[in-house]
């Protein structure tokens, strides 16, 4: 039984006529006549009582009318959604992401994606970059919203989407708080809380050449893996420390943000998105095509792995 078959029976059954039919169907009569003929044979039961002025339908015809209808349109809903699947409208897009991409990437560029891709699933995840670059290169992943330069080697491709550059923060109580901008020097005399190396290398590593470049070594007192975590012991009287300037948007107490006078430009840091330059998932090209659009300045980073270490 074919699907073609179906459509023939249901434009019999819905008109009770074949001349009528056949016209739908864009076909000859006696072609329509014979079709419905196989497929009463195929069933093993009359689904039309032919009459002088038309058909009616039997008791078969009218069980099967239902079903049929119910063919076709699974049959065409099956076709829309392999559709939108390969054009990237509907399916399962897995997105991990730092914390810090929760400052402003990930608000205003979930909204956008839901709205215009609302058959897509979103599935998301927090980690931390080499967690993220490790799900995204084995496939768990198919996206990774991370900190760019990495600071490890890397065969993924990496596109920024948020450019930024460091800021101080430090208790609203501390000295330095009444200054409107600091220096590398000033931040250099106290109590510093840097980024695990082991965990995110690029960060620390940021951080480690604009003090170096300054002629500078840092006292570190701490180390902490997400940015909200530095922030977190900046706050509890730890120590001061830079953050992407992005996260002074957090509604943070009892701490304040400062610009940093003298930040070598190789200091600057991003967000990038990291992907596998062979995935076969056409959700990924929709996000990616959505992100870069919103991004400001549209530069890619270099997918060559020796420029991310």
């Amino acid at each position: 039984m074919e699907l073609r078959q179906l459509h023939q029976f249901i434009a019999v059954a819905e008109t009770l006529n074949f001349g009528r039919a056949a016209q739908r169907l864009h076909m000859a009569q006696p072609p329509l006549s014979v079709a419905i003929r196989k497929l009463e044979e195929e069933v093993g039961a009359a689904l039309f009582e032919r009459q002088a002025r038309g058909v009616a339908l039997t008791a078969a015809g009218t069980a099967a009318l239902a079903l049929a209808r119910r063919c076709v349109s699974d049959a065409r809903a099956l076709r829309d959604a392999a559709i939108a699947a390969a054009g990237g409208e509907r399916g399962t897009l897995r997105v991990g992401f730092v914390g810090s991409a929760t400052y402003a990437l990930l608000p205003s560029l979930l909204p956008t994606f839901r709205a215009r891709y609302p058959q897509v699933e979103l599935v998301l995840r927090e980690s931390a970059n080499l967690e993220l670059l490790a799900m995204v290169d084995s496939g768990e992943l198919d996206v990774g919203l991370v900190r760019y330069p990495t600071g490890s080697a890397s065969t993924l491709l990496f596109e920024i989407v948020e450019r930024d550059v460091f800021c101080a923060v430090l208790p609203s109580a501390h000295a330095l708080a009444r200054k409107k901008s600091l220096s590398l020097k000033e931040l250099s005399r106290e109590p510093f809380v840097d980024y695990a190396s082991t965990h995110v290398p690029g960060l620390h590593a940021m951080v480690m050449l604009g003090f170096q470049q300054a002629g500078l070594t840092p006292r570190i007192s701490q180390e902490a893996t997400q940015v909200q975590t530095v922030i977190s012991l900046v706050q509890s009287g730890m120590g001061v420390a830079l953050v992407p300037s992005v996260s002074a948007r957090l509604a943070a107490r009892d701490v304040v943000f400062r610009p940093v006078s003298g930040l070598p430009a190789s200091a600057g840091i991003s967000l990038a998105m990291a992907t596998r330059d062979d995935t076969h998932n056409p959700a990924v090209l929709r996000f990616r095509e959505l992100a870069l659009r919103q991004a400001s300045p549209r530069r890619s980073a270099p997918s060559d792995p020796r420029a991310a270490g």
